[in-house]
């Protein structure tokens, strides 16, 4: 009897760590052909931004940039969301780039040389928080039908009872498949224009391919974890 007891109550925890796991509490379906699909139908493009420095120009310059960003913001006839992440630098790639080369090096004094500047660059990779890095997204959002607007424009309270909502039919995850084909081309629309917008006013910006969204979602959510993990194998 007391072994039946224990085997309930392991099945009922087990129960309720599957309704409320990481994967069920996220928003996000899957991530395919360079599109974040949500688990109410929605999709989402991400465009990373290179940031232009205002300081670095006079006033008039300023002044045209920024009145070419609220007409830019007026011209939108739907919401965006802009991310802007304060990260610090990882070194770990361009540490593999520059071991590898100084290793390489003949010359014993260019080698101590290289030497020296890699445990340099290593010290300061270790002291994370040392060198920080801005990073600047617009994140798009698309819905297929006339009631786009109003779907994004839906409260967080509404969005977080859908995501707590765990049930996941085949029906629900066949609908959004095709949503993503009907609502691709419609998405794809906004990101060119909003693409050539931002490089009207000398803001560069591109589409986040999979591997990176994979990485960035990653990094959103594991910010105490090296983002190496996060790569798509």
């Amino acid at each position: 009897m007391f072994l039946n007891l224990w085997d309930q109550n392991k099945i009922k925890k087990r129960t309720h760590e599957n309704l409320f796991n990481t994967e069920t509490m996220l928003p996000i379906s899957e991530i395919r052909n360079d599109t974040i699909i949500m688990k109410d139908g929605g999709l989402r493009a991400i465009l990373r931004i290179n940031g232009i420095n205002l300081d670095l120009k006079n006033g008039d310059e300023q002044q045209i940039v920024l009145e070419q960003y609220k007409k830019f913001l007026n011209w939108l006839e739907y919401p965006v969301q802009i991310l802007v992440r304060n990260t610090f630098l990882d070194l770990s790639n361009y540490l593999t780039y520059i071991k590898a080369n100084v290793e390489t090096i003949d010359n014993p004094v260019l080698k101590s040389t290289g030497e020296a500047y890699y445990e340099f660059l290593q010290n300061i990779d270790m002291q994370q928080g040392l060198i920080f890095n801005k990073e600047f997204y617009v994140i798009v959002p698309y819905y297929e039908g006339e009631e786009d607007k109003s779907q994004i424009q839906r409260s967080r309270w509404g969005k977080l009872l859908d995501v707590l909502n765990a049930k996941d039919s085949v029906e629900k995850i066949v609908e959004r498949y095709r949503q993503f084909l009907k609502g691709k081309n419609g998405l794809e629309t906004r990101v060119n224009l909003i693409i050539d917008g931002l490089n009207s006013m000398g803001i560069g910006a591109e589409k986040v391919q999979t591997a990176d969204i994979i990485n960035l979602v990653f990094r959103c959510y594991n910010p105490l974890i090296h983002s190496s993990q996060a790569v798509m194998k």
